[in-house]
């Protein structure tokens, strides 16, 4: 970088005092609530309390100036002075030399999570980049805690040549040619808009398109490294070069270190996640990319066996069903204690069952055939009750009745033709079956169309009738038939409709017909005078006799 002084790499703030992050009880992203707050481990990266690594908690730091600060660089912050305060904006950062207004296009043209405004998930999302990005063990000596003193003068030169070859930080300019292309997206620059310059390189950048090649992010605070020309954030750039260890997330310059689940580890530091017991020689067993001892998994990790209370080490089968474990030789039949390692079974109530027992003592039964319905059998269930598909038959002709129509009656079932021949109604003329539109006739059921006058067979379906000997008439049949005769008119006497008649000694006549024979005045409730085959009353009885 043109006329820019470095610090040393074991760099001190303004005041004398070395620059530290504030760290310590910051809640976890991840766990929430259920971590205590960051509690370092003593030698790795992550929370003692949630064992998150060390990013995953709401580390914030303490006043860096600028990202020049973490990278220990003196000097300005470019050829353009910073325009304003960003924190007066509501900024926690912005690119120096811009004004206001420009800077706010700047941020407009990058993902909102990226725009580093004061209290919102963006700040919080640029301190944790700064951390992952530029970790400060990668950029002063004075934070490396495992560095041997006799591999000092390696990290010195490692650190002086990066910085004087692959480090800088980018500018935000306007684009003032035309015919540009992005160094990233190849794709063109806008004339007129901004782009991100990196000198290094002497490329141009869509602002959205500056990221770390590896962990494809933004570069936080524009700052980068070059290798091979191609864009690196600093980690990136020195695990290119150097290994990282993965515990201690510090770089390693010894000759000597550990390779293990392809990651890179000191020495010393491959080692129990659990207990920080050394795991260099000996076995441990892999869980969310960490490494156990056999002691600590087994403790932590493994499931108890159902049958024996004992842990199921990792020597042993673990035999699993719904969140239950067994040893291979505890996973018995609960009745007959034969094992059931690759063997049907079933569960009931908790416990496991061979099949013969469990069917002998759980399964459900035919209410046709009374045997218990196998696995793989198929079942007709109606209401509570459950058949065979074969035991599934009309009680009469004992044909299956599968998905046919069928009628239950009581305790038995019946397909709809036998149902109909045994329980229908059926005419008393004709025998046959009433399907509907029958008459009930002295508590017996007829066809509308067999119900006729026992005479003239004419329909008695609504019609007015009667009945000699228990059998129906129409009432003009029962008339011609049985009814006595008017003395007057010769006509029956029905009775059909409440008709009243009056009758003298073999004699009958309708109430109407009951008359004088000579004034022709109704004798109904008087006295009365036979005369031969007529009846008079007494004054024409009185003059007859005059």
């Amino acid at each position: 970088m043109n006329g820019v002084q470095r610090m040393p790499s074991d760099a001190f703030d303004t005041k004398g005092v070395l620059i530290t992050d504030v760290e310590e009880g910051q809640p976890c992203l991840q766990c929430g609530d259920t971590c205590s707050g960051f509690s370092p481990h003593t030698w790795r990266k992550n929370c003692t309390s949630c064992k998150c690594p060390r990013e995953a908690h709401d580390v914030c730091h303490e006043e860096w100036v600028s990202v020049r600060s973490r990278l220990g660089l003196k000097g300005e912050e470019s050829s353009c002075p910073v325009a304003f305060d960003p924190r007066e904006k509501g900024l926690a950062w912005a690119p120096p030399g811009l004004p206001a207004h420009k800077v706010e296009e700047y941020f407009s043209m990058l993902p909102e999570i990226s725009v580093p405004r004061l209290g919102t998930p963006g700040e919080r999302y640029r301190d944790r980049q700064l951390a992952i990005q530029l970790p400060k063990q990668d950029l002063a000596r004075a934070y490396c805690r495992h560095l041997n003193p006799k591999h000092a003068s390696s990290a010195d030169d490692f650190m002086a040549a990066r910085n004087e070859i692959a480090l800088d930080i980018g500018s935000v300019q306007e684009v003032f040619e035309r015919d540009l292309d992005c160094g990233a997206c190849h794709a063109p620059l806008k004339y007129g808009s901004l782009a991100v310059s990196a000198s290094k390189l002497g490329l141009l950048y869509h602002p959205a398109c500056f990221r770390c090649t590896e962990c494809k992010e933004l570069l936080v605070d524009l700052a980068y490294c070059v290798h091979d020309d191609t864009l690196f954030c600093e980690r990136h750039y020195a695990e290119q070069l150097k290994p990282r260890c993965a515990a201690c997330d510090e770089l390693i310059f010894s000759g000597e270190y550990t390779k293990a689940m392809n990651k890179d580890w000191h020495s010393g530091h491959f080692c129990c996640w659990q207990c920080d017991e050394s795991l260099t020689g000996q076995r441990y067993v892999l869980r969310d990319e960490h490494p156990y001892c056999i002691k600590c998994y087994e403790s932590v990790f493994a499931n108890g066996c159902e049958e024996c209370n004992k842990i199921i080490g990792i020597d042993s089968k673990d035999l699993s069903y719904k969140d239950k474990h067994w040893h291979e030789a505890c996973f018995l039949c609960n009745r007959c204690r034969v094992s059931l390692v690759d063997k049907q079974f079933g569960s009931k109530v908790d416990k496991i069952y061979c099949g013969n027992c469990y069917d002998a003592q759980f399964a459900s039964r035919c209410d046709g055939c009374g045997e218990i319905f196998r696995a793989g059998t198929k079942k007709m269930e109606y209401k509570t009750r459950q058949w065979h598909e074969k035991c599934f038959c009309c009680v009469v002709c004992k044909n299956p009745i599968g998905t046919k129509s069928f009628i239950p009656r009581e305790q038995e079932i019946y397909c709809a033709a036998c149902y109909e021949d045994k329980f229908a109604t059926r005419c008393v003329k004709c025998n046959k079956i009433i399907t509907s539109g029958g008459v009930t006739y002295k508590n017996e059921p007829w066809h509308r169309d067999c119900f006729t006058c026992s005479n003239c067979n004419n329909s008695l379906a609504g019609q007015r009738f009667t009945s000699r000997d228990d059998k129906p008439y129409c009432a003009d049949c029962f008339g011609e038939l049985f009814a006595k005769r008017c003395t007057a008119c010769s006509k029956p006497i029905t009775g059909i409709g409440g008709t009243r008649f009056i009758s003298f000694e073999d004699r009958h006549w309708h109430n109407d017909c009951f008359i004088c024979a000579g004034c022709k005045t109704s004798l109904v409730g008087r006295g009365f005078i036979t005369d031969g085959k007529d009846i008079i009353c007494p004054d024409c009885a009185k003059m007859k006799l005059m």
